[in-house]
């Protein structure tokens, strides 16, 4: 089995598109751990939307190019489109931060959110 941390994220219907996510990631890889969800300021967006951004792990047999596609299908039947890239509107994205120990988006993984989450998470699973 590995582990997975991953991030989702979403600046638009925030609320439906995160419960969206934690529901079809439970129905692939139940069971998760969630971390509490963070609202943060959008980081290289013009757009002032607010994200809503949580920290969500699971294990999974299935190796790390599936777990990818198997995200990407989550993104796309939440609405996303490539076109809202430029409206820099995010109704969900999804990313593998680790992977079996590894360390997949260093840059992601050192933010402040993502370590306070993965805090939150480690606490409340009582992980040192």
């Amino acid at each position: 089995m590995y582990k997975y941390i991953v991030c989702i994220g979403s600046n638009y219907n925030r609320t439906e598109n995160l419960a969206f996510a934690r529901q079809k990631l439970t129905e692939q890889f139940s069971p998760i751990y969630r971390a509490p969800e963070l609202e943060t300021e959008p980081l290289f967006f013009k757009n002032p939307a607010l994200f809503s951004n949580q920290v969500i792990m699971f294990f999974s047999d299935k190796d790390e190019e599936l777990v990818k596609r198997m995200l990407k299908d989550i993104e796309l039947a939440s609405g996303r489109l490539p076109e809202d890239k430029k409206e820099e509107k995010v109704c969900l994205d999804i990313d593998i931060l680790l992977y079996d120990d590894k360390i997949i988006k260093p840059e992601d993984w050192e933010r402040e959110y993502v370590q306070q989450s993965l805090s939150a998470l480690y606490s409340s699973l009582s992980i040192k």
